[in-house]
């Protein structure tokens, strides 16, 4: 039977994981294209001689995919489907040393800092004049910009700076030059990503400069809609409400994961606040911008949480009522600080638990989704989906929150533009509209 021939200069890049990994893997994919590779994105051509694997360490149910995906491609290679099989990312950082003996097909494990090393393992040079050059592999009408690497906070449940170590803000110049190439390309839409948003600028300017950053970013032109991922609570750095209040383009929507409300929880998790201050915190924010929609994230079946805790937590959503909420259900993790604890809660109870806060939520998400029946918004078109064009308004964040159904049978819509939509139908996690004038 004759193999298929594989392209020498090809390469396969695959990515797990969260919107930093699909970053890494664009500057990854623009470097190697600049040296004059072929470069696809999880190509299912199985032409490509290298593969490159971008991997998730975060939690088990990640790190599994990670292995399975790196066994795939073993296996594939032992059977002379690939050449060379290269895994880099966050369970390459974390796990070298295990991983190098287990699984011994991969030519070269990388960790998250070593781009210039694994370009030169592949016999091309980093070159640092490609500020900015990436190959998107989101649509072209929204780019995600990271505006910093690694984590300074003290979590108790995270890895994650054992995987991308210490803060490192990007300065500003650098990210202005990323938002111009994006938006000279058609990008409407940036979605600022870090560990930690409102770090930002601590290490480089002696201060927080999230606002000053919004700032500069908002005078881009071309840049339509500037949106937040991932800002910690504790320290909250409030000027950034004046900047989302006085700029149209930065989008009223904050992702800010608080984790628990339990006083007991967050002082176990290192948090750093309080169940007062948190929820001080909510009600200032949206004080500030009434219409804002506030994303958060919980962790359910933390080391010591009893019923008590989780029901304390389950209270304080329904009156929360988060317009976005998402739950990960606790993942015991080795070298951090939560390790030490007793993992007491069990895997059934802290799905239950996961279930319950969701099962509350969809009640909350259905509510306030009615409410907008009828109410007109300005919506930035993702796709089309069956019979559907699927897009978003600014109070949604592509792949996580809901989205706004428009029926392709009778109204048109282009993909990658805004068009405005009166809201007809409301489900727990879809809003159905039609275009108006």
């Amino acid at each position: 039977m004759k193999t298929k021939t594989l392209k020498k200069n090809k390469v396969n890049v695959i990515t797990l994981g969260c919107s930093k990994n699909i970053y890494d893997s664009e500057v990854l994919m623009g470097q190697l294209k600049a040296n004059k590779f072929e470069v696809t994105h999880e190509s299912t051509e199985d032409d490509a001689s290298i593969v490159i694997i971008n991997t998730c360490g975060f939690i088990d149910n990640a790190k599994q995919e990670s292995i399975d995906t790196i066994l795939e491609f073993a296996h594939a290679k032992q059977a002379g489907k690939i050449e060379k099989l290269i895994v880099t990312g966050c369970l390459s950082e974390r796990y070298k040393p295990e991983l190098e003996k287990e699984i011994t097909q991969v030519d070269e494990f990388f960790g998250t800092r070593d781009l210039p090393r694994l370009l030169k393992s592949l016999g091309a040079d980093y070159k640092h004049e490609l500020v900015g050059e990436r190959m998107l592999t989101t649509p072209q009408h929204y780019a995600y910009l990271k505006i910093s690497e690694g984590c300074d906070r003290p979590c108790s449940f995270c890895a994650i700076p054992l995987m991308r170590g210490n803060h490192i803000s990007i300065p500003e110049e650098e990210l202005v030059t990323q938002a111009k190439l994006l938006a000279a390309k058609g990008t409407k839409e940036i979605i600022l990503i870090a560990q930690d948003l409102t770090f930002y600028g601590l290490d480089i300017y002696g201060k927080r400069s999230l606002a000053d950053l919004l700032k500069r970013l908002s005078d881009v032109n071309g840049i339509d809609w500037i949106r937040l991922h991932y800002a910690y609570p504790s320290g909250f750095p409030m000027d950034v409400l004046d900047v989302m209040k006085e700029r149209e383009n930065i989008c009223n929507y904050l992702d800010m994961p608080l984790q628990h409300i339990s006083d007991k929880m967050l002082k176990s998790m290192r948090r750093g606040i309080t169940r007062e201050k948190s929820i001080e915190l909510v009600k200032r924010i949206r004080e500030t911008i009434p219409e804002i929609a506030l994303r958060t994230t919980l962790i359910a079946g933390y080391p010591g949480e009893t019923e008590e805790d989780y029901l304390e937590m389950k209270e304080w959503v329904e009156q929360s009522r988060f317009d976005r909420l998402g739950i990960f259900t606790y993942s015991h993790e080795e070298n951090t600080h939560a390790f030490q604890l007793t993992d007491d809660v069990p895997d059934e109870v802290k799905k239950e638990r996961a279930a319950g806060i969701m099962d509350v939520q969809q009640i909350i998400s259905r509510e306030l989704n009615e409410k907008k029946v009828g109410n007109t918004y300005r919506v930035l078109f993702d796709r089309k989906e069956g019979n559907f064009f699927v897009g978003r308004s600014e109070f949604d964040s592509p792949e996580v929150d809901n989205e706004i159904l428009v029926d392709a049978k009778e109204q048109y819509v282009r993909i990658g533009d805004f068009a405005n939509i009166r809201i007809t139908a409301a489900q727990e996690f879809d809003l159905f509209g039609e275009v108006v004038n």
